[in-house]
């Protein structure tokens, strides 16, 4: 009886003693595989953040869907009409 209760705890001992268990290192290896996720995540925005840079440098068509979009410039004849929202008004 006693051999079975020292081997148990050699048994327990051996799997969650010490500085690092095997809980700790099952939550070290989530930990790697959720940050490498979100370096994926990073790297997909920075390529589509160098796409979108490279194209308002040197795409026309691309600087002027953004300026109409975020500045409201219109061209020479054209009228600018803003939809406001029933939420802002007076």
């Amino acid at each position: 009886m006693l051999g079975v209760a020292l081997a148990a705890g050699m048994v327990t001992f051996a799997l969650e003693g010490g500085t690092y268990g095997t809980r700790d290192l099952l939550a070290l290896k989530r930990e790697v595989r959720q940050q490498n996720e979100r370096i994926a995540t990073l790297e997909r925005e920075i390529d589509s953040l160098r796409t979108l840079r490279d194209k308002l440098t040197s795409d026309p068509a691309t600087q002027e869907r953004y300026a109409r979009e975020l500045y409201g410039m219109i061209r020479e004849g054209e009228r600018l009409y803003q939809v406001v929202g029933a939420d802002r008004r007076p």
